[in-house]
């Protein structure tokens, strides 16, 4: 199992280089505020631990990408060499990022939880939480400075312009997440804008940014960019499709949420544009969470399950075609194809 082997590598690894980096906004004075980025990474407070940091998939996408990169050639029990630890600065930089947008999204979603604990907000009020988030957005550019150390000058400012390309995405998109959240005329086609932009725009630049780092050729380069867009669709169609028929004891996330809050989510928008009874009910106004399991089984007799597991099916066939094209080399390569795997086919 390459992907359980090269984890233990690669994650303390990755644990080092953000902690170097937050350490960078601790002195005097700014104890309380280091606490709450430690806090909201999972390093500190109650229940602190891995449970609390999750599971650190976009880094260590970025490592597997710079690293089967690199073995472009190689067999898949080709051995890892330590040319990954040049890619550490972008996993730093890309985990922060995706944690200064999890601030801001729990604010703006009134969450009071994040992985089962209080979140920043809600524990030091929305001003203060807006600064550990806006603070986390400035060390992911001064985490990926180190790149011209690792990589050189060139590789680095290209890698500032993939990940801001990539940030203005994923602002695009929680913009129209939150934009649709009072419209009632959103079709299946609204949905994909909003998804590249929240979730496959960040697992893209993850991808590209470790193939540009591992010395990728630029066909290579857009195919491993492909595999992470593609990538992020796939995995969000799932996730919408385990918001209301998944098992909480096995995704952790209660089944009647997504209903009950009104996310326009993949079978939703589906189920809306047959015009059938989930429809009409949707419209006459909020969800009550007794309603939920009636109304799950009209979205599937409705047919919208089978559409999202198809839609889901269909992007992860474009997913692993993409990662075909891009050559990935070596043990990276073979993880690489694991971690895909172990993303797109959750248990429901």
């Amino acid at each position: 199992m390459p992907l359980q082997q090269l984890s233990r590598v690669f994650l303390p690894a990755i644990e080092a280089e953000l902690e170097r980096t937050v350490d960078l906004a601790d002195g005097p004075g700014m104890e309380e505020f280091h606490l709450m980025q430690a806090y909201h990474l999972g390093w500190r407070g109650e229940d602190s631990g891995p449970e609390a940091s999750g599971k650190r998939i976009r880094p260590q996408l970025v490592l597997l990408a710079t690293g089967a990169s690199q073995a472009v050639g190689a067999g898949n029990e080709s051995p890892l060499s330590d040319d990954w630890r040049k890619g550490l600065p972008a996993a730093a930089a890309i985990e922060l990022i995706h944690n200064f947008s999890l601030i801001h999204d729990d604010i703006q979603d009134n969450s009071p939880l994040r992985r089962g604990r209080p979140t920043v907000w809600k524990k030091w009020g929305i001003p203060q939480a807006i600064n550990a988030g806006d603070t986390m957005y400035a060390l992911a550019f001064i985490a990926l400075h180190r790149l011209e150390e690792t990589c050189g000058p060139s590789i680095a400012m290209e890698a500032y312009q993939l990940l801001l390309q990539a940030i203005l995405k994923l602002t695009q998109g929680q913009y129209l997440d939150i934009s649709y959240e009072g419209r009632q005329d959103l079709t299946l086609d609204d949905y994909w804008p909003m998804v590249s932009g929240k979730t496959a725009a960040l697992l893209a630049a993850c991808t590209e940014m470790g193939a540009l780092i591992g010395g990728a050729s630029q066909p290579d380069r857009t195919a491993y960019r492909l595999f992470g867009f593609s990538l992020g669709l796939a995995f969000q169609a799932q996730d919408d499709l385990l918001g209301i028929w998944g098992d909480e004891a096995l995704t952790g996330k209660s089944a009647d949420s997504d209903l009950v809050e009104g996310k326009k989510s993949l079978p939703v928008l589906f189920a809306l544009e047959q015009g059938g009874a989930f429809a009409r009910r949707w419209r006459h106004g909020p969800l009550m969470a007794a309603e939920v399991p009636e109304l799950a089984r009209q979205l599937e007799a409705e047919g919208a399950r089978a559409y999202t597991q198809e839609k889901a099916n269909q992007l992860t066939g474009q997913a692993l075609d993409a990662l075909e094209q891009a050559h990935p080399g070596g043990e990276a390569g073979s993880a690489l194809r694991e971690l895909a795997l172990l993303l797109l086919k959750r248990n429901a």
